[in-house]
């Protein structure tokens, strides 16, 4: 494939753990370890197919994982039994509950934040800007990469086992599908994911549709967007990321701003 891609507005380890969680409707005090530990190691085998830059710190996080889950599996040693009996999930849950907290107060900030865009905003073409305000409507909220991942994975193991009758070189580059995703952008304000996978004709190509799809959610030329968590993620251009419109002219060709000297 040829592609690695440099993740650096993406989330990390307790980020993922929060997503299956909530995903699994799990007590966050109550952590079923042995299977948290299992869906968080296919999420690190897709991520190392990908050759994701951001493996590394994942890795870190499972082992943390792997360490509770065994601790829990072995019976306590005997003098442990006499004294008070620790969960070795404790540490765990008080870092979950303790990042939680932060990361919903970042979000009420950058909530607050956008708001005040609002008094503020740069000129654009105001029809595209209010195609583009009807397709969010406010109550899409944004697809995580791990609600990417997810929808990758089953796309994968829909496509079906690819035969081989002969020798065809198919080259799918990350920037093509780049080209083709704005493409298709510039015909319809809204694509499904599911529907680009769909029109992929090898796995090969539903992963490279994916890398195209994080590197422009990473230039943040679009957004990844859902209706409700984890249901069907739809693509959309990025409304910040449009270029400003030129401000109206007069009869002598001058600028709002008055006279050009």
């Amino acid at each position: 494939m040829g592609y690695k891609l440099k993740l650096d507005v993406f989330e990390g380890p307790l980020d993922l753990l929060l997503y299956l969680i909530k995903k699994n409707d799990i007590d966050i005090t109550d952590i079923p370890i042995t299977e948290i530990t299992r869906q968080y190691m296919e999420y690190i085998e897709m991520m190392k197919m990908l050759d994701l830059d951001i493996v590394g710190d994942f890795l870190v996080m499972a082992a943390t994982l792997m360490q509770i889950k065994s601790k829990m599996l072995l019976p306590p040693e005997p003098a442990e039994e006499e004294a008070l009996e620790i969960d070795p999930r404790d540490e765990l849950v008080r870092r979950l509950l303790e990042y939680k907290k932060f990361k919903e107060i970042a979000e009420t900030l950058k909530a607050k934040e956008l708001r005040r865009m609002d008094f503020f905003a740069r000129a654009v073409d105001e029809e595209a800007r209010q195609q583009l305000r009807e397709d969010a409507k406010e109550t899409f909220i944004e697809a995580s990469l791990f609600d990417l991942i997810t929808a990758l994975s089953k796309a994968l193991n829909k496509a079906p086992e690819e035969v081989i009758h002969e020798i065809v070189t198919d080259e799918y580059t990350v920037e093509a599908k780049i080209h083709d995703i704005l493409h298709g952008l510039l015909q319809r304000s809204v694509l499904s994911l599911a529907a680009l996978f769909q029109a992929a004709k090898s796995k090969m190509e539903i992963i490279v549709t994916f890398l195209a799809v994080l590197e422009l959610i990473r230039l943040k030329e679009i957004r990844a967007v859902q209706e409700r968590s984890f249901e069907d993620i739809q693509i959309m251009k990025n409304a910040e990321n449009m270029a400003p419109a030129d401000p109206p002219k007069d009869d002598q060709g001058r600028g709002e701003g008055g006279d050009n000297g």
